[in-house]
């Protein structure tokens, strides 16, 4: 379900160990180009697929009947209207896999909480597909490491089992509300990296801006685990689908949130910056979420906190570095 770039590389992995597969394309013109060429018109161009394998749709409905297993890969800010005209009863019993890395903008929730609360999908129903991996790296046959959640453990295994190639290894753990939250958080201090890096600040502040956030991130996840009454201590935060991710996102090239935080950095307003990009960057949407949620949680946030304002508010990107570099130790 979806078309860009994550979802482009999570169905070459899919297709590659010999699924066949529904897929939604929201335009039929895209459909038909795929069909004539193999390949996504707008994303991992050249990334090549065998079309015997795809059974293209441009009916999310059609998608949810043909399939066992639902693998959603669209944009948080989309999740609302692309499931908007599917029929409840036909989700229940599916396996759905989420490789959504945002919170549901105007609800402030998880992925699994809006499922639950629209289509009465159980969170025994529910998984994630997370971990510091690239769309471009997958695309490429690079080895990436992928982290499946779900809170029953053999469950999760076999649904790991489908994406197992030479060219992705997988991992689980059973922590589904923590490995999203992470998933939100390190997209919104890759936005921060990059506007760093936008300003001129060098390595060495990087790396401690880095390291500040991922004590902020863990702070985060322990008041959030807290909030819902979840146990904390067999938690690893150093783990690669938590420190991992957010490494990853806040020094790769590939990553679409550093690039335009480094946008910001370099003088772009947020609707420049967005169109030059033209994919969507979670963290900009998700600053705004988890400070909806901060009096809830009550936890102090001081690098998203600057980063909502530099975006949201219209906060000076340099002036809003300064007082970041006071706090950082």
């Amino acid at each position: 379900m979806g078309s860009g770039s994550w979802a482009t590389a999570i169905a070459k992995i899919v297709t590659d160990n010999g699924y066949p597969i529904t897929w939604w394309v929201r335009q039929q013109s895209n459909i038909d180009y795929f069909t004539k060429r193999h390949h996504n018109p707008h994303y991992l161009r050249n990334t090549y697929f065998d079309i015997a394998k795809i059974n293209f749709t441009a009916s999310i409905q059609d998608l949810v009947d043909e399939s066992d297993i639902i693998i959603i890969a669209v944009p948080s800010i989309h999740i609302a209207s692309a499931l908007a005209s599917i029929d409840p009863s036909t989700l229940q019993n599916k396996k759905i896999i989420s490789a959504v890395k945002g919170v549901i903008p105007k609800y402030n929730i998880l992925l699994n909480e809006y499922l639950a609360k629209q289509f009465n999908v159980s969170l025994e129903n529910y998984f994630t597909l997370l971990g510091p991996s690239h769309a471009e790296e997958v695309a490429a046959e690079q080895l990436s490491y992928l982290t499946f959640s779900g809170v029953d453990t053999k469950e999760t295994e076999q649904i790991a089992s489908f994406f197992a190639t030479e060219y992705i290894n997988t991992r689980i753990n059973n922590d589904v509300l923590g490995v999203q939250y992470a998933a939100v958080a390190k997209n919104i201090y890759a936005l921060g990296a990059g506007i760093a890096h936008g300003l001129e600040y060098g390595d060495n502040f990087l790396s401690v801006f880095i390291a500040n956030a991922a004590n902020e991130m863990d702070c985060l996840l322990s008041a959030l685990m807290q909030s819902n009454n979840k146990e904390l201590e067999k938690t690893n935060h150093t783990a690669s689908v938590y420190l991992g991710d957010l490494l990853v996102t806040c020094y790769s090239l590939h990553s679409r949130n550093r690039t335009f935080g480094n946008m910001i950095g370099k003088g772009y307003s947020v609707r420049a910056a967005e169109l030059e990009l033209n994919m969507v960057a979670e963290g900009y949407n998700a600053c705004k979420c988890i400070m909806a949620m901060k009096d809830t949680i009550q936890v102090d946030l001081p690098i998203i906190k600057a980063v909502y304002q530099i975006l949201w508010e219209g906060h000076d990107p340099a002036a809003s570095f300064k007082e970041i570099e006071k706090i950082l130790v």
